[in-house]
């Protein structure tokens, strides 16, 4: 019972596996959920949404910071300028008969190094339009105070002031004094008095303070300027260096495809790759080049050899039996049926050792299939007409609808056995009296050939298996007395042949009876 619980324990521990493998599997399951996550473009994009977004980010986290560095030194500020004005309010309680030179004094004292403060009076019994410049901190010329007084009339400054010297108070308006300068009221304090209504505007200048949002909008400071330029700067050259990796692993994968195709003029990928970080990678893959090719070469003289090595005996069979069919009395009906079942043998094993020998060559054709540009409406075109005494034979008739000038990258030789296979297929199952229809034409990018027969079609469920290896289904007699053996292998090597340049084969049934061939081969 121990050794049974021990045993269950120890099986279930295996199976769980680590913790670190199980988390490794589940990163693999949830990368599989999404395949196009893993790609290059996916990752470029994610990079340039993260550099979009981390800036703005910090810019509103700091862009709030200065905000509220911007009210507190507004309301310092405005505190100052409050102070300023209380000052002088209680010197004209105390003295009710101050004038004008005891206000002037009065504001010197109170002059603060950042605070600008003027000191304006309104006569009593005088409008908007009498108020005149008293004094100033600093001080400045009367002319200067004349033409400051026209600008803040004009910028509709003083116009807040009411009639009846009310109104005022904290402020943040922006005007140019004379000398060019951009300055900010923080305040404006109303004073009443017998001798009219005193005016106190405190202000700063934007000069001051160069290089903070009291000069220029937030963005548009050193600091957030030098930040910027660092950071796309910085952005720029990841950005950079992302996309010569991208670029050059998108070449590595176009000098590819180039070799593949055969149109490097025999050059080596280690020649054709740019990519210095890539050249071991470019010489292992000159090493498969090699030994796929090799491996091609191999496999063609095998099945050379092959065959040679069967012939020869299957001749020699052949050869000896034949005084031994002489030699049979006509009145020997079970020795003439042994004789012929003999024959028919040998004629079946010399079929599968040229099948074989087929297969064999088609194996080493889609391991380096030569390419070359092709007039595929050329090809298709000749073939037919070496198909015209075939067609006569069996009496079948031919439709042809061709567009001209469809040209392909491919291997002409594994094209003609593509369509001398399915033009074979056609005509064996098509009934005399009947037509073989053929088209090509261009469609989405793409040549198409279809080659329609007249026969009894494939079961539904049948019309991927016949291009499986060795799957032959045809009637006991086929329909134009053909006598060759058939081993099921043409439509396979059909299919493998047109997947070797890179196109697509389908089979389907015509509504009106009849099996249609597809193929479509992408254009040169």
């Amino acid at each position: 019972m121990t050794s049974s619980i021990r045993s269950r324990t120890i099986q279930a521990s295996a199976t769980a596996g680590p913790p670190e493998a199980a988390a490794e599997d589940g990163t693999r399951d949830a990368w599989r959920w999404w395949p196009g996550a893993r790609s290059l473009a996916f990752k470029f994009i994610l990079l340039i949404a993260a550099f979009a977004a981390v800036p703005v980010i910090l810019y509103q986290q700091f862009d709030d910071a200065e905000r509220a560095k911007r009210e507190v030194l507004l309301r310092s500020v405005q505190a100052q300028g409050s102070l300023v004005a209380q000052a002088l309010e209680q010197l004209l309680r105390t003295q009710p008969e101050a004038g004008i030179d005891d206000m002037r004094q009065a504001l010197e004292r109170l002059q603060t190094q950042e605070l600008r403060v003027k000191l304006l009076l309104r006569p009593a019994g005088g409008d908007l339009d009498s108020l005149f410049y008293i004094a100033a901190t600093p001080a400045v010329s009367n002319e200067y105070l004349d033409r400051e007084r026209a600008e803040l009339m004009e910028s509709g400054v003083l116009k807040r002031l009411q009639q009846s010297c009310q109104g005022g108070g904290p402020q943040a308006l922006r005007y140019v004094n004379p000398a060019g300068e951009e300055e900010i009221v923080t305040s404006l304090v109303p004073l009443s008095a017998a001798g009219g209504c005193w005016v106190v505007m405190s202000s700063l200048s934007t000069s001051d303070f160069r290089g903070t949002w009291l000069a220029v909008p937030y963005w548009q400071t050193p600091e957030v300027r030098l930040a910027a330029a660092t950071y796309l700067a910085l952005a720029a050259i990841v950005l950079i260096l992302f996309t010569g990796v991208w670029r050059d692993l998108r070449r590595f994968g176009r000098v590819a495809s180039a070799i593949r195709r055969g149109d490097t003029g025999g050059t080596s990928f280690a020649a054709l790759n740019p990519t210095p970080e890539l050249a071991r990678v470019a010489e292992e893959f000159d090493r498969m080049v090699a030994k796929l090719r090799e491996s091609a070469e191999d496999i063609r003289y095998a099945a050379e050899e092959t065959v040679h090595a069967f012939k020869t005996p299957i001749a020699t069979i052949s050869q000896a039996l034949e005084p031994v069919r002489r030699a049979v009395p006509p009145d020997n009906a079970r020795g003439r049926r042994g004789v012929e079942l003999i024959e028919t043998s040998l004629t079946r094993l010399d079929g599968l050792v040229s099948a074989a020998r087929r297969i064999e060559e088609t194996l080493a054709d889609l391991v380096d299939p030569p390419r070359s540009a092709i007039d595929m409406s050329a090809l298709v075109d000749s073939m037919l007409e070496a198909y015209q005494d075939t067609l006569a034979e069996a009496g079948l008739g031919l439709r042809v609808e061709l567009d001209r000038g469809v040209r392909i990258s491919g291997s002409e030789e594994l094209l003609e056995t593509v369509i001398e296979n399915i033009l074979d297929n056609a005509v064996s199952f098509s009934p005399r009296g009947t037509s073989i229809q053929v088209a090509l034409e261009r469609r989405n990018g793409m040549a198409e050939l279809s080659i329609t027969d007249s026969g009894p079609g494939v079961p539904e469920a049948q019309l991927e298996q016949i291009f499986d290896r060795y799957f032959s289904q045809r009637p006991n007699k086929p329909v134009n007395g053909d006598p060759q053996a058939h081993f099921g292998i043409g439509l396979w090597i059909v299919r493998r042949n047109v997947e070797a340049v890179g196109g697509t084969v389908v089979a389907g049934n015509r509504a009106g009876g009849g099996l249609v061939m597809t193929v479509r081969l992408p254009l040169a």
